[in-house]
């Protein structure tokens, strides 16, 4: 059996025509009249919030002191040592030099003495004239108007080789060497040229303090002009020995730093936040992350003063080899005191006296111990060649020596020894 459904009528949909009595019968003004009074009333409502809200948005922005900077503003410097670093930065950069180091050196050709040589591949080589090159850089940096300049000794220490000074204004200038200091690796040079040349500032170098900020400029890798590094004095009153340049170097009571020293800063300015010269960067260390050194700048003044005076530099001469004693070295030769200068031969057999010195002339002899100089005790920190630096050729001056248990007082003139 089947049901059948229903038969379901679609129903009728009727569209109901719109009825326009509304305006027939005069409400079409009043309509109007109420668009307008609410457009009105609209305009009016949406003045006096946007007016508030503008002046509370303005009130509140001047509180937090929000500034939009302008695109071609310099930056700003955000703490008081970052301003320091930027200054001395600007006023030292001018005065800080690159000494480009070049030397003619032998152009080489290949040949073969015959063509059975040739055939072997075994090649002869004759020298065909020379050619100028570049075989390294440094820095230094301008100490008066009239075209001095301080750098280190091994830096010019080539007496065959031109030497280039490059400005930070990218101007260049033949210079020449007036006097070497290899017992302090200090050396002046002299530029001329349109005068006043811009100058550094000198600072103290006695009143250093460790943890202090420094600031290194120099011409990193001979390439990277005015390089500036930041750090910290993290020694002082370091012995280090030194080897480059064909020199190996003993330096006592220098800077150490952690400020990143490079190939090519050597010579460069060692900075305090004033932007006062402080030391003269002069080697690092080897298989360290960051350990630099530096020579203190006030042993440099009385070389520069000396070159002004003199055009040369002289220091005083004593003339002996000394070890300078500690604990261990007081245990190790049974010695009875534990400061001093024990008076011994060089490490290739060299005489502790040197013939002729004025150490030989006073007296002295090997296994003295030089307990005080001129009233000056000297210890690891306050060592004799930092001691002597401070006195000129013939000064007269006493020596408390210690020679086999007994005290003495000698007294000796210091002779000149000039670089």
């Amino acid at each position: 059996m089947t049901y059948q459904l229903p038969k379901i009528e679609k129903p009728k949909l009727l569209l109901k025509k719109p009825s326009f009595s509304f305006f027939k019968k005069g409400n079409f003004k009043f309509l109007i009249l109420t668009i307008i009074i609410s457009s009105f009333f609209g305009f009016l409502s949406g003045t006096i919030s946007g007016g508030y809200l503008y002046s509370e948005v303005k009130e509140y922005l001047k509180k937090i002191s929000i500034e939009i900077p302008k695109l071609d503003s310099l930056y700003t410097p955000q703490t008081s040592q970052e301003e320091s670093t930027i200054k001395a930065v600007n006023e030292t950069s001018p005065a800080t030099i690159s000494i480009i180091i070049t030397k003619d050196l032998p152009v080489l050709e290949e040949y073969y003495a015959s063509p059975f040589e040739e055939f072997f591949g075994i090649p002869q080589y004759r020298q065909k004239g020379t050619e100028k090159k570049e075989i390294g850089g440094g820095t230094g940096f301008i100490v008066s108007s009239d075209g001095l300049i301080l750098t280190n000794a091994h830096v010019v220490s080539d007496k065959e080789a031109d030497y280039t000074v490059l400005t930070n204004d990218g101007k260049k200038y033949p210079a020449k060497v007036s006097a070497r200091d290899s017992l302090r690796d200090l050396a002046i040079i002299k530029i001329e040229g349109e005068k006043p040349f811009p100058t550094v500032k000198f600072g103290d170098s006695d009143k250093l303090q460790i943890g202090q900020t420094v600031i290194v400029i120099g011409n990193a890798l001979g390439e990277f002009r005015n390089t500036v590094s930041v750090g910290v004095i993290s020694g002082l009153g370091r012995s280090i020995t030194a080897s480059g340049g064909g020199m190996i170097e003993t330096l006592e009571d220098v800077i150490q730093t952690d400020a990143a020293i490079n190939s090519g800063n050597s010579g460069g300015p060692l900075l305090n936040l004033k932007g006062e010269v402080i030391g003269v960067n002069f080697a690092m260390a080897q298989g360290a992350e960051n350990i630099g050194f530096a020579i203190p700048i006030n042993r440099a003044k009385k070389d520069i003063e000396q070159v002004k005076t003199l055009g040369k530099i002289v220091y005083p001469f004593l003339g002996v080899r000394y070890i300078l004693i500690n604990e261990q070295i007081q245990k190790e030769n049974n010695l009875t005191v534990d400061y001093g200068a024990l008076i011994a031969k060089g490490s290739q057999g060299e005489a502790a006296i040197f013939s002729g010195s004025p150490a030989q002339i006073a007296g002295l002899k090997e296994g003295d111990i030089i307990l005080e100089f001129n009233g000056e005790k000297i210890t690891t920190d306050n060592p004799l060649s930092k001691i002597i630096m401070e006195y000129n050729p013939r000064d007269k001056i006493t020596l408390k020596i210690l020679r086999q248990k007994t005290e003495k007082l000698i007294e000796v003139t210091l002779a000149e020894q000039s670089q």
